[in-house]
């Protein structure tokens, strides 16, 4: 007779920046939310890594899938770790990808590898450091996709929102490559609209994908900014995001200009981090 698999238990831990939590979810066997300080930072399934739950992280999933031919390898930088839940996509997706994730909290990666570990063979190499540290130090044209999903807290660190910082990714990024954040932001949108400038001075193409009730600012939430000096294929991640359950708006030439208006882009002397987001918006207990 067999032994049915034991109940997965809840793990908390100190990390180096906050107290992180893995906690089940009831409905898929393998599956977990990782949150720090009771923000939900990444949503892991080890039986189905193509499983995104959250939306932006579907958002950033349909880019993965539309800067290449299905399933051709990339080289992907992934500036924030987590529980390595795009870099999981991109492995299941595109086998025999190379990914570099570069995590600041050395602690957050052990409780991930302890508790969450990658599959062998996955072609992911994890490091502990600061993102735009080791952005300067990367070669010219190393990757095909770079990945910002990097929040300290509920919050996008200064240092990660300049010009200096987008001109480094675009000197990181190979010819044609294509650059993708996960930012957040509310009405009246200083910092995404100052974010969707900054990256217009750098990238000769610039999109934005959000849901319209965040555009319209009749909430709070997560935008992806998407940068390239090729084209992008505007038209696909409009029908891509368009059959989600929450479905998103793809912003981009005349309408971006527009929603942008007269924001400036951004220098390290002025940068600041990404708003705190109101009371519960991303928050899990």
């Amino acid at each position: 007779m067999n032994t049915p698999d034991p109940e997965p238990i809840p793990v908390t831990r100190t990390v180096d920046h906050g107290t992180a939590k893995l906690l089940p979810d009831v409905d898929r066997r393998r599956a977990w939310l990782l949150t720090v300080d009771g923000a939900p930072q990444s949503y892991v399934d080890l039986d189905e890594p193509t499983h995104l739950e959250f939306e932006y992280a579907r958002r950033l999933g349909h880019v993965l899938d539309c800067v290449a031919p299905d399933g051709r390898p990339l080289d992907v930088l992934h500036l924030g770790g987590g529980a390595l839940m795009l870099p999981r996509y991109v492995a299941a997706t595109r086998p025999g990808s190379r990914q570099d994730v570069v995590e600041a909290d050395r602690g957050l990666l052990a409780l991930v590898a302890e508790h969450l570990p990658l599959p062998g063979g996955a072609g992911v190499a994890v490091h502990g450091g600061d993102a735009r540290q080791w952005l300067e130090a990367a070669p010219d044209d190393a990757v095909d996709v770079l990945v910002a999903d990097v929040f300290g807290g509920s919050r996008v660190p200064a240092h990660l929102t300049t010009e200096a910082y987008a001109r480094e990714a675009d000197r990181v990024l190979r010819p044609g490559g294509t650059y993708a954040a996960n930012l957040a932001d509310g009405a009246p949108f200083t910092f995404l609209r100052s974010q969707l400038a900054t990256f217009r001075e750098v990238f000769a193409e610039v999109a934005l994908i959000a849901e319209p009730a965040v555009l319209r600012g009749r909430r709070f939430g997560n935008a992806v900014l998407v940068a390239s000096q090729s084209a992008l294929d505007v038209a696909e991640f409009a029908r891509r995001t368009a059959r989600d359950a929450f479905p998103a708006r793809v912003e981009h030439g005349e309408g971006l200009r527009r929603f942008i208006g007269d924001a400036k882009s951004v220098t390290d002397a002025d940068a600041v981090p990404s708003p705190q987001p109101p009371g519960g918006s991303f928050s899990v207990g």
